[in-house]
């Protein structure tokens, strides 16, 4: 099953905003873009947003924030850091799923990128 919300900014190409496999869903990488596509100013604002976003892609997939294990987020600067890590903390409670952060060059105005691997109980038919 692959799923693309309409609450969502629209796929910037030919993926799905979530594809599940069994009981794990795999969310594509989102921006801290809002519904319109437009990125809000500073790290602090898209990362939320962008936190938002999965949790967004993984509840149309039947997933929650509890049933995330794992988030890689791409970051295009260093000093960034305790920015994304401060919204990354509001987004995900104890015990925090898994994350690797990597520092990346993304297209101008985006910076930072998120996805996320969930695993539910329940599998889709």
């Amino acid at each position: 099953m692959t799923t693309v919300s309409g609450t969502l900014p629209r796929p910037a190409g030919p993926y799905s905003h979530v594809a599940r496999v069994g009981n794990t869903l795999y969310s594509a990488g989102q921006s801290g873009a809002d519904t319109g596509g437009v990125l809000p100013d500073g790290i602090a604002a898209q990362s939320e947003q962008c936190y938002r976003n999965i949790l967004t892609a993984l509840a149309a997939g039947g997933a929650s924030e509890k049933d995330v294990v794992k988030v890689t987020v791409y970051l295009t600067a260093v000093e960034h850091f305790e920015t994304m890590n401060a919204a990354y903390a509001a987004a995900f409670t104890s015990p925090y799923p898994a994350r690797t952060t990597v520092y990346v060059t993304l297209p101008p105005g985006m910076l930072i990128e998120a996805d996320a691997i969930a695993m539910t109980q329940e599998t889709a038919e």
